[in-house]
């Protein structure tokens, strides 16, 4: 039997927001697999389990650059430590350059883009001496660099702690934005099924099971309310299967928008700043603590 740490509990617990205790109950029932504790919270909590993974967990700007014809641009990721850092003159700036010289010089990774020369420096060297002037670390996470089917457009949201381009191909500028603003709001992970990971279709499709099981349904029932499951999964997670947020029906997917305005998508690009990082936080610490002087209290 693995045994289960407390740092072990905390990373479930930021993952998850599940209480401590029956974060350690999974990891127990999981013999320590973090990914199997996790789907066990799932099925016992429902997607309680999973509402942590929408909180922003590093600071940081998209800075996002579009060439004046429509038909190149890149979008860009600079992280920091603080949010008043991000909102600095000179780290947004950085940030605008990064994303320009990203659809002009089309570097092939952040380590080349690093190499390449900012008013007579290296991208690397300007970094560094940013990172001594404000005193605080700064990286470079990704950046996409997207040439255009159709016509590009940009959103940027939130003090550009998201950021959105989408290559329309028919359609006008204004169908360009709502959708654009639409993948701000609802954050698609693919544009279809097709591009959706496997292992998150079966990730689905195991607590389905396990729940339905859970629920006393028969065996015989269980692949059918699994796919059930997965197919409004899939609905939900990408583009042309989700309910248009301005939708005046509330029923309307964008791919029935796009078929109504003879339009398609042929690529979008969605960045929400420290997405799949982990934030340094106290909070855990604070309930240990406030659980122990209760305790005590008791």
């Amino acid at each position: 039997m693995a045994e289960i740490t407390a740092g072990m509990v905390k990373e479930l617990r930021e993952k998850t927001d599940a209480p401590m205790m029956e974060c350690k109950k999974a990891l127990t029932e999981a013999g320590g697999d973090m990914a199997k504790a996790e789907e066990i919270l799932r099925v016992k909590l429902g997607n309680k389990a999973s509402k942590a993974a929408t909180r922003l967990a590093a600071e940081g700007v998209v800075g996002v650059h579009v060439a004046n014809d429509g038909k190149l641009a890149a979008i860009i990721e600079l992280n920091c430590e603080t949010d008043f850092v991000a909102k600095n003159d000179e780290f947004l700036a950085l940030a605008a350059s990064l994303s320009r010289m990203v659809a002009e010089q089309n570097p092939a990774d952040v380590a080349a883009l690093s190499a390449l020369d900012l008013n007579g420096k290296t991208v690397e060297a300007t970094r560094t001496e940013l990172v001594g002037k404000i005193g605080e670390n700064m990286t470079i996470r990704r950046f996409v660099r997207l040439q255009a089917q159709g016509q590009i457009a940009q959103y940027v949201h939130a003090g550009s702690k998201i950021g959105v381009l989408i290559d329309l191909v028919g359609g006008d500028a204004q169908l360009a934005k709502d959708i654009a603003m639409h993948i701000a709001a609802s954050k698609p992970k693919a544009l279809d099924a097709s591009g959706v990971a496997a292992e998150l279709i079966d990730t689905e499709r195991r607590i389905a099971i396990e729940k339905a099981r859970e629920a006393g349904k028969p065996e015989a029932m269980l692949e059918k309310i699994a796919e059930g499951t997965v197919q409004k999964f899939l609905k939900e997670v990408t583009l042309l299967g989700q309910v248009f947020v301005k939708a005046e029906d509330g029923k309307q997917t964008i791919e029935q928008l796009l078929k109504a305005k003879g339009a398609s998508v042929a690529a979008f690009v969605l960045y929400v700043v420290g997405e799949g990082l982990e934030k340094k936080s106290n909070y855990f610490a604070a309930e240990v603590a406030a659980q122990a002087a209760a305790a005590k209290k008791g």
